[in-house]
């Protein structure tokens, strides 16, 4: 696989599951746009010393003007915009008796109206280029729900309709539209969980064990190239066997 010459845009690509996407895609050659709540220039400064150019952008996902700000921004610095990784994803979990109203309205906020807010401001560049591909990343509970996480599931329940819909939509300007929906992977959340949930969690993972950021990057890595072409409107699990239908 190869991006060379393309440019990708990940927001919440700073750290853990975003940024082990960014460095991916920087090592197939893709220019890399980091759209995150902070700069990341410690980032920044990794991604080029694989041989590419990056910017990174201070932007909230669920402001449209700030993301409209942000793609202004990358195509100044670009002049393209091939590739669209929807990472920007936050948690506040809570049993649903128990769930505040902002509790629920930060999380649809960022994580599911935020991959529209992206979408609606990258369509007229990919449509003009008549090419595009993006990538929104979901999550098993999306698939499965998760006590404790009505919110979360449901923004990413949500994710996963918003993917498939604008993959019927803009298959004609040969613009794929997929999600990768990681299960448990190694992360700074996942590392506070308590010893006894953790092995709770690998009980129910057919390979036993939790997966990598890196494992999911590759995956996102593999819907980003040439290689997935022909494949839209697609989730593709990245869960250890965790969720199979």
């Amino acid at each position: 696989m190869s991006l060379k010459g393309k440019t990708a845009l990940v927001t919440g690509g700073a750290r853990g599951i975003g940024k082990a996407i960014v460095l991916k895609l920087a090592r197939l050659g893709a220019n890399i746009a980091i759209l995150d709540m902070a700069l990341a220039p410690d980032t920044v400064a990794e991604v080029e010393a694989l041989g590419v150019k990056a910017i990174s952008i201070e932007g909230n996902v669920a402001k449209p003007e700030s993301i409209e700000q942000a793609v202004e921004q990358v195509l100044a610095a670009f002049g393209t915009l091939d590739i669209v990784v929807n990472n920007a994803g936050v948690t506040r979990d809570n049993l649903f008796l128990r769930m505040k109203q902002e509790e629920w309205d930060m999380v649809i906020s960022i994580n599911l109206t935020g991959a529209f807010n992206v979408c609606k401001a990258i369509n007229k560049q990919m449509f003009k280029q008549r090419a595009g591909k993006i990538v929104n990343i979901a999550s098993v509970v999306g698939q499965m729900g998760n006590a404790g996480q009505a919110n979360y599931a449901a923004s990413k329940a949500g994710l996963i309709g918003l993917t498939k819909t604008l993959a019927r939509e803009f298959a004609a300007r040969n613009i794929q539209v997929n999600a990768v929906a990681p299960g448990f992977i190694n992360t700074e959340m996942t590392e506070k969980l308590p010893a006894e949930v953790k092995q709770h969690f690998v009980n129910n993972i057919p390979a036993g064990t939790f997966g990598s950021a890196e494992n999911v990057a590759d995956a996102v890595a593999f819907l980003c190239s040439a290689d997935a072409d022909y494949i839209t409107g697609q989730v593709i699990n990245v869960d250890g066997g965790m969720v199979m239908s």
